[in-house]
């Protein structure tokens, strides 16, 4: 268990360093370290990520580094689409579910490493920023990530903010995203939820934040995102190599003759 609580603190510092990447801890750690099965693991991940990023946004707040109204225009189509999500991944298997998350590692991978744009490069009409949200939301839904990698570079590329501004932007829409897949998930009343488990992630993961968010003023932005792509193409293809076979077994058919 005492891995699963550096895991808790590892989501926590990458949400406070990067506006990102805390939820895409958070399945593997809750299902590998702690062995929670994947669909209990993608609704509690909802949870302990949107809890995280409440209280990490908090500073950010304080410091009047957040863009409400991009808050407002990518966060509300996202709320909206995590539901749709949420209602989609009920009709997946808890192996297809982290094949898909899987994939995602890999595109967030990619996206880290890609060089930070210049602000203000492209204008960006409102109608595709709100569709971008309800992308972002639908993948909440569907494998219980914020979507913070996602988040920061539309953010920065295609809505013109200073990465200051993102990071703080981006962990208010995570909180909206998160929220709404995680009322959903609980609506729906399928797992029996381990309070104290997200009670205690969440605790840890919002110490990890707040010291990320301090370490991050003195690191290099492309040297920390450089090193966690690294780490997420070594979990996506560990996460993909482990549940293709589950995801792959036939459904067991049913004899006719013992019915």
């Amino acid at each position: 268990m005492i891995l699963a609580w550096i895991g808790a603190a590892l989501i926590g510092l990458s949400l406070g360093l990067l506006g990102s990447g805390g939820s895409i801890l958070t399945v593997p750690v809750l299902v590998y370290l702690v062995g929670e099965p994947g669909k209990l693991a993608i609704t509690e991940s909802l949870a302990i990520v949107g809890l995280i990023s409440l209280f990490g946004a908090l500073p950010y707040a304080r410091r009047r580094q957040i863009d409400w109204a991009r808050v407002v225009l990518f966060g509300l189509p996202g709320m909206v689409g995590t539901a749709a999500g949420s209602a989609l991944s009920v009709h997946l298997s808890g192996g297809t579910q982290l094949l898909i998350f899987a994939a995602v590692m890999l595109v967030a991978a990619t996206l880290m490493v890609r060089p930070p744009p210049a602000p203000g490069a492209s204008s960006h009409p409102a109608w595709l920023t709100a569709l971008e949200g309800a992308g972002v939301g639908v993948l909440t839904g569907v494998v219980g990530v914020g979507g913070g990698f996602l988040i920061v570079p539309a953010l920065v590329l295609l809505g013109g903010l200073p990465m200051s501004l993102a990071v703080g932007t981006s962990l208010s829409i995570i909180t909206l995203n998160s929220a709404a897949g995680f009322l959903r998930h609980l609506d729906q009343g399928s797992v029996a939820l381990h309070w104290p488990l997200i009670g205690l992630f969440a605790v840890i993961g919002v110490a990890g934040s707040q010291l990320g968010a301090r370490i991050g003023r003195r690191l290099p932005q492309v040297a920390l995102r450089r090193g966690f792509a690294a780490f997420l193409v070594v979990m996506g293809l560990y996460v993909l190599t482990t549940n293709v076979p589950t995801a792959l077994r036939p459904l067991p058919t049913v004899d006719s003759r013992a019915r």
